[in-house]
């Protein structure tokens, strides 16, 4: 177990830097990217988020942490919110959790009506095309874990009053058919073309943050320019 944990902790060393030299020409070519963290909890998002904020130069990220927003009726359309936070250019929005609440824990907590939910996707994928075509990479990672382990992470949480918080939602398990149901139809309705999701298992913690950081070196290794700005200004190549 001992070599298995520090071969993980070798591996996600390598995947840092090699993530931090990826971001090199996002910031120098002015590029904008987004990256999701969804999936339920007790699925190890927050490891690997810990890993990437690792990673990044600090100067040229944010992270969005999204919870249930009581003010949306009265702010306008439930997606302004996330404009707003969308990246400038050579920078990255990193939101934990994300627009995809309204269709999964709000959804199985009644706060979305059943009859928006079509709707709802339909915008969500119309806003992510408009990433898309504004140049803005998009990666979603879905955390997916087993119930037991779930069951396990949640037990283990709950014996510390700081994440005990009275006014948090309390956590959807995955052995819910609810979650069920709403987990089919988030892939069936918004695992598109322009915009798929990577799962990620969340079983493992450490092989999970290898696997996202792994995701965003493949992604950011297809989308950035290999060469500098004034090199492809030269050769007369686009960006």
């Amino acid at each position: 177990m001992a070599g298995s944990g520090q071969d993980a902790a070798l591996s996600l060393d390598a995947l840092r830097e090699q993530i931090a030299e990826l971001q090199l020409p996002q910031i120098a070519h002015g590029r904008r990217a987004i990256i999701l963290f969804e999936g339920p909890d007790g699925a190890g998002k927050k490891a690997a988020l810990k890993q990437i904020a690792a990673a990044f130069d600090p100067c040229h990220f944010a992270v969005h942490s999204t919870g249930y927003d009581r003010r949306e009726a009265s702010e306008g359309h439930w997606l302004a919110r996330f404009w707003r936070q969308l990246p400038s250019a050579g920078r990255t929005a990193i939101f934990y959790r994300s627009w995809y609440r309204r269709v999964l824990d709000d959804r199985i907590l009644g706060r979305t009506a059943e009859e928006s939910i079509p709707r709802a996707f339909d915008e969500i994928n119309e806003f992510e095309v408009q990433q898309r075509d504004y140049g803005t990479l998009l990666l979603k990672l879905y955390f997916t874990v087993d119930a037991e382990v779930q069951q396990r992470r949640l037990a283990e949480h709950s014996n510390s009053s700081w994440r005990n918080m009275s006014d948090r939602d309390e956590a959807i398990r995955v052995d819910d058919p609810r979650y069920s149901r709403a987990f089919d139809d988030l892939m069936a309705h918004s695992n598109t073309r322009w915009s798929p999701w990577r799962k990620i298992d969340g079983n493992d913690e450490a092989a999970a943050s290898i696997a996202a950081l792994e995701a965003i070196a493949d992604a950011w290794s297809t989308a950035m320019p290999s060469e500098p700005p004034h090199l492809i200004g030269a050769s007369g190549r686009v960006a």
